[in-house]
């Protein structure tokens, strides 16, 4: 297969352990999609990567070594990936991180018996075939969904789909995290149909909720937090806007036999200046929103937004009260998200205290130098 040849700054890049080459770092290229030889600018060999020709970024490094990159080599790389989530109470996690990995534009989650798969590259999908063989003979699902219905398939010249790959995989399937039950949507939720990153915030949540308290959870979606809150909370509202998704909120409540969850549909924004405004108060309050910046240049607008929403919910926590807080916008940074944080503990006239600094789990792994691979922060705090 010809190679490609790359800039010193391309080459330095996977020296400094990133495994992306943008497309202005390639030099004299005409391979097609699929996995190719690199070397650099002296023409030294320099490893292998996916490559992209339509893509701005070009290149994703796959092996520093010059052997096969066949099913034996998947395979490998898929149990490797797999030792790391050791040890997760639960039946539903990413078992395939993308570059976070070392399998970039890969994901491959859980649920149960049966595995959903993104294929988010051009250059993996010319090993779709091969890859979706080695998932099945690594783990053994009785079904392989692709959830390759994404945008970012777009900007790789690619179409986008749901499909079944193997076997069959029901529209919905009944998972567990710890000791709470809920419904996944394969087929159709959110991601690969679940939130799957926030599984271990979930359970800190259920751990630290004052036990007899009251608690809320802000924009609920289908109430994972919401039950997990209350099994030790007196009470819990579980807020969002969405009707439909508290209508599945609540049966998952009915899955765990939980009946002391009020399921409201409302604007968390309106609601929370609200109950500020009436002096409301709750034990426990989860702020888990969804992306407000898209971009980097949507970030200051993000941060008034996430400023305006914590800066509500500290008010109206009760003395000793905890709040639990996230971010899933990649843009927004943690340092930046920590600074809005004790802005808003500023403005809100308490003396907030950070209990714990808040990421994704073992099963989304962050890579230092690779940035991309973390876009989940959040913060446990709690008021005098």
């Amino acid at each position: 297969m010809s190679g490609v040849r790359v800039t010193a700054r391309g080459a330095e890049r996977w020296v400094r352990g990133h495994p992306w080459i943008y497309r202005s770092e390639v030099t004299g290229e005409g391979a097609p999609a699929g996995v190719v030889p690199v070397h650099d600018a002296r023409g030294r060999f320099i490893g292998q990567a996916l490559h992209s020709p339509a893509s701005e970024i070009r290149l994703r490094l796959l092996e520093r070594a010059d052997r096969p990159v066949d099913a034996g080599w998947w395979r490998e790389r898929l149990a490797a990936s797999a030792a790391r989530r050791t040890g997760l109470d639960a039946t539903a996690y990413r078992l395939v991180h993308g570059e976070g990995d070392g399998l970039p534009s890969l994901v491959v989650d859980r649920y149960d018996r049966w595995i959903v798969m993104q294929i988010l590259s051009a250059g993996l999908e010319t090993m779709r075939e091969m890859v979706v063989g080695a998932v099945a003979e690594e783990f053994g699902p009785e079904g392989i969904l692709l959830r390759n219905d994404v945008a970012v398939r777009r900007r790789e010249g690619l179409d986008e789909a749901v499909s079944l790959a193997l076997g069959d995989v029901p529209r919905r399937i009944e998972v567990r995290e710890g000791e709470v039950r809920y419904v996944a949507a394969p087929w159709d939720g959110q991601k690969t149909g679940a939130f799957l990153d926030q599984r271990p915030n979930r359970l800190l949540a259920g751990e630290v909720a004052m036990a007899g308290g009251r608690a809320l959870d802000c924009f609920a979606y289908h109430g994972s937090f919401a039950v997990h809150l209350a099994r030790r909370a007196a009470s819990v509202l579980a807020l969002d806007v969405s009707r439909e998704a508290l209508e599945r909120g609540a049966a998952n409540a009915a899955l765990n036999g939980r009946t002391n969850i009020e399921w409201r549909e409302g604007d968390a924004f309106e609601t929370l200046r609200a109950f500020a405004r009436a002096r409301e108060r709750f034990d426990t309050v989860v702020l888990d929103p969804p992306a407000f910046a898209k971009s980097r240049a949507a970030v200051p607008g993000a941060l008034r937004g996430y400023h305006e929403i914590n800066l509500r919910a500290m008010r109206c926590l009760a003395p000793g009260g905890t709040l639990l807080t996230a971010s899933c916008s990649f843009h927004v940074r943690l340092p930046e998200f920590l600074r809005m944080l004790a802005d808003a503990a500023a403005d809100s006239g308490r003396r907030i205290h950070l209990r714990r600094v808040l990421g994704q789990g073992i099963d989304h792994p962050e890579v230092l130098t690779i940035p991309e691979t973390g876009y989940l922060k959040g913060a446990l705090l709690q008021a005098e």
